[in-house]
């Protein structure tokens, strides 16, 4: 495809959250991409850091003043969009600046998508991580995708042994999806609930195969504070038990559990 120098068909929706330190990096990271499009942000925890980067970066601001949650908030901030496809960005992840260009080149490529997503990594205490098995598991489980983008069957196969497909890494199509396209029953598993049930439409599941997000854990994430309260674990079972009997569940369930790990901090590491 000619490289563009903008896209306004899409936008990044900056989810912001009480008071984060890398709001500002995250913020920075969409900005500086290869590609301009639009930017907004949303918050349902309005506060003076988040309303002054607003200001800083001429960002249209947003605040949730009904339901409120992890899937409300998203929900919340695709509504707030004009354009066909959306990417929620969580406040602490950072974009590689030819993360969009990807996306588009993607599309280009194959046509029309549902999602659109790519590879990742994780940070932790400001540093890449290496590759775990967790990770290394998800991009086997993605690697089908490469081949059947358009298989209700491969993406539901994909989905079948946990959530390989990163939140933030993805963009989606409203045209298809809808202005409230995530289920907001379950707490941590909300977004593999939401995948599993977008295989339901007809359209492709794209996957860039390369690491162009990255994902940053930390103890005041949301995601480690719901495994610390083992909501990640029982949500974790309901989803297995949807797809396999309950004997398969639990053990799946034990299995997968080893993802946690990643999240956890090491807190004597973080006195030193």
């Amino acid at each position: 495809m000619d490289i563009k120098q903008e896209f306004k068909n899409h936008t990044f929706v900056i989810c912001a959250y009480k008071i984060s330190e890398y709001l500002e990096e995250c913020i920075k990271s969409v900005i500086n991409q290869s590609i301009k499009s639009n930017i907004i942000m949303v918050t349902s925890t309005p506060n003076d850091h988040i309303k002054n980067l607003a200001n800083k970066y001429n960002i249209q601001l947003y605040i949730n003043e009904g339901e409120t949650g992890i899937g409300q908030d998203w929900n919340f901030g695709v509504s707030k969009t004009t354009t066909d496809y959306v990417t929620i960005a969580h406040q602490d992840d950072i974009y590689e600046k030819n993360y969009l260009e990807e996306i588009l080149k993607l599309k280009d490529k194959h046509g029309e998508f549902v999602l659109a997503f790519t590879k990742y990594k994780e940070i932790k205490k400001d540093e890449i991580i290496k590759l775990n098995k967790t990770l290394k598991v998800k991009e086997i489980l993605l690697f089908p995708l490469k081949f059947f983008r358009k298989s209700k069957f491969i993406k539901k196969l994909c989905l079948s042994f946990g959530s390989p497909i990163c939140c933030p890494s993805v963009t989606l199509n409203t045209k298809i999806v809808g202005k409230k396209p995530f289920k907001t029953k379950l707490k941590c598993d909300l977004d593999w609930d939401t995948w599993l049930e977008l295989t339901k439409y007809k359209g492709l599941y794209l996957y860039a195969s390369k690491y162009l997000m990255f994902h940053r854990i930390h103890e005041e994430s949301a995601t480690s504070k719901l495994i610390e309260n083992n909501i990640r674990l029982q949500e974790d079972y309901e989803m297995f038990s949807r797809i396999w009997p309950k004997f398969i569940a639990k053990i799946l369930t034990k299995f997968y559990s080893s993802s946690m790990e990643t999240n956890k901090i090491d807190n004597n590491l973080e006195k030193k």
